[in-house]
Order: C-alpha cells, then sequence, then structure tokens
C-alpha cells in the first residue's frame, strides 16, 4: 500500500511542525510548506525522514496564488499524487483594539489565514476530485467564536471564516470523496505569543481555561492526524474544538 502524502502550510513551527512530525509517525510523507525559516523546515524534514517518511521543503506565501500552485506541483512532481492538505498557516499581527490596527496587519492577517486557506483548498480540491478521495483539515481557532475582544478582532473574524470555509467545503466536496473537516485550538504553548507582542501571554490564559493550563503542539497534531486518518472515514464538516474546555 502505498504511503499517503500530505502538504503542511506553516510546516516548520510550532502546530505545523508538531502535525508534521506525528503525520509520519503515522506512515505518511510530508510536504513542509513555509514562509521564511528554511533551516527551521530542513530540521522538520529530517524528522519525518527519521521516522520512516519521504519529505520535502517548499518556500511559499500561501496568500500568492502562483506560490501555492508550485507548492502542490512540486508536492506531486518529487513525491506523487497529494492525498491530504493540512492548512495551517496563520499570523495574527500585534494585539490590540481594532480600532488602534495598522491596515497593513488587518490586510496580512486576512491574506494569510483566509484567502491562504481558500487558495490552498481550491488547489487541493481541483487534485482530489479528480481522483476521487482526499481529506483537507483546515487550523482554525477558538477565537473564531470567542470573538478576542481588545486582542486580536481581526484575527478572529479571519478564523471565523476558514470555520465556514470547512463547512461549505465538505458539502461541495463530499460528492467526490474528498472529506473537510477543522481543527479549532485554545491556546497552545508555541512561539506565537511572543511574536505578537506577549510572551506571557500564553500562561495567563491557561489559568482561566477548565483543564487549568496552556494546550501543546502535539495535542492538536493529534486531533489533526485523526481527522485525516480512515478512522475519520465518515467526518465531514466537523470543526473540532481542543481548548481545554474554553
Amino acid at each position: 500500500m502505498t504511503r499517503p502524502l500530505t502538504v503542511v502550510t506553516g510546516g516548520s513551527r510550532g502546530i505545523g511542525a508538531a502535525t508534521c512530525l506525528r503525520l509520519a509517525a503515522d506512515g505518511h510523507d510530508v510536504v513542509v510548506g513555509y514562509a521564511r525559516d528554511q533551516e527551521a523546515a530542513e530540521s522538520v524534514v529530517a524528522g519525518v525522514r527519521a521516522a520512516g517518511g519521504r519529505a520535502l521543503a517548499v518556500r511559499a506565501d500561501t496568500s500568492a496564488e502562483a506560490d501555492v500552485e508550485r507548492l502542490f506541483a512540486e508536492a506531486e512532481e518529487r513525491l506523487g499524487p497529494v492525498t491530504g492538505l493540512v492548512n495551517n498557516a496563520g499570523v495574527t499581527g500585534p494585539l490590540g483594539r481594532l480600532a488602534d490596527a495598522d491596515p497593513a496587519d488587518l490586510r496580512r492577517v486576512l491574506d494569510v489565514n483566509l484567502l491562504g486557506a481558500l487558495l490552498c483548498a481550491r488547489q487541493a480540491a481541483r487534485l482530489m476530485t479528480s481522483r476521487g478521495a482526499g481529506a483537507i483539515v483546515n487550523v482554525s481557532s477558538g477565537a473564531a467564536t470567542l470573538g478576542s475582544p481588545g486582542e486580536f478582532v481581526h484575527y478572529a473574524a479571519s478564523k471565523a471564516g476558514v470555520d465556514a470555509l470547512t463547512v461549505g467545503l465538505a458539502k461541495e466536496l463530499g460528492p467526490d470523496g474528498v472529506r473537510v473537516n477543522a481543527v479549532a485550538p485554545g491556546a497552545v504553548d508555541t512561539e506565537m505569543h511572543a511574536a505578537m507582542g506577549a510572551p506571557e501571554r500564553g500562561r495567563e490564559i491557561g489559568a482561566a481555561v477548565p483543564l487549568r493550563r496552556v494546550g501543546r503542539a502535539e495535542e492538536i497534531a493529534a486531533a489533526v492526524a485523526w481527522l485525516l486518518s480512515p478512522e475519520a472515514s465518515y467526518t465531514t464538516g466537523a470543526v473540532l474544538r481542543v481548548a481545554g474546555g474554553r
């Protein structure tokens, strides 16, 4: 039996990197999409290979149509037919009230988080529907339903769009044998908090979570891996919340 081949965007760090390694352990070959850090992406590739999988790192800005097309083209040319997509690439921009947000930050968040997810899902759909099988997992956020007032309403709005994409595309592609689901993490212990200017944010949020801690990237990766697996063969259109009860 051939191994599934999954493209993971934003695969060089955090949830994306953990997902690549979990999928490799579950028997996937993996394409690690990344935006900037080639060294980190190659480290993930090495981890996938150490787990017995084939792997490839491809630099791509998911908000750029040409980059997305090249990402999937390189995957298929070098490793074979793509069977899965994890739409994980995402940015938050600085924390703060919407009234104070820089329009450039707003545009970048929407371009990467929503337009990028749409472009990647579109390309995956083109390939998968022609083969009558495939699975897409979008990485949303608990913020989509909480709204994140005073922090990043624009980010929450972009992830609400990802939820709508998940539900609508699942209905659209179901007759073609392609499943579409999402995972909605809560606060997770990754470098994203420091990148948005609040390195202690995760610890502070963890105290208010019913399970009294933030999540680990590996816990989110496990949910993604399940949705891609044959065990989830009758699951589509679901947004699986992995947020410690928050």
